[in-house]
């Protein structure tokens, strides 16, 4: 079943629900994401990518989001 990009921001959201969060894509399992937010300051990027990629773990781990490529960065 294909997953749309609102539903990716909706679940990154729960977890990071203050951030500027970005989803593009829409053949329905590949996308990219874009997710600033305050919580990772001190982190490396390895660190913040493991943070959202728990987020959607579920969606990833049942096939439905096959690939979602991330830029995260806390904010200037």
């Amino acid at each position: 079943m294909p997953i749309d990009a609102s539903e990716i921001e909706h679940l990154i959201r729960a977890a990071f629900p203050d951030a500027r969060i970005v989803v593009q894509g829409d053949d329905g399992h590949h996308f990219a994401a874009e997710v600033i937010d305050e919580s990772f300051r001190g982190m490396n990027r390895v660190q913040q990518q493991r943070a959202v990629n728990a987020a959607i773990r579920a969606k990833l781990d049942s096939g439905e989001l096959h690939a979602l490529a991330l830029t995260t960065r806390a904010p200037d």
